[in-house]
């Protein structure tokens, strides 16, 4: 719930955030707030100046990962494709 009024309103964000609803990225984070892993704006301050950041997070969102934010653990997530998970990476990459 916390979620919807704090994604925007701009078309192409919209589209963005009813694919990471629908992907259920919420379970796990919240844009602004750490929940079981790191907020998208975390995240996106991490890898703000980091070349292929897009691509990088494309990745790990498919394939899943560890040890970037200590003890988290990203599980896989194969049912997100390649191209919904680049689109995830560079919504999450525009929060600000």
């Amino acid at each position: 719930m916390a979620l919807i009024g704090l994604w925007g309103s701009a078309a192409p964000v919209q589209a963005d955030q009813d694919l990471a609803m629908k992907k259920n990225c919420s379970a796990c984070h919240y844009v602004d707030k750490r929940k079981y892993g790191p907020s998208f704006q975390q995240i996106a301050a991490k890898y703000a100046d980091q070349k292929n950041a897009e691509a990088l997070l494309a990745k790990k969102i498919r394939r899943g990962g560890t040890g970037v934010w200590g003890q988290d653990v990203m599980p896989p997530q194969p049912q997100v494709s390649a191209a919904e998970a680049r689109t995830l990476a560079t919504y999450v990459l525009s929060v600000k």
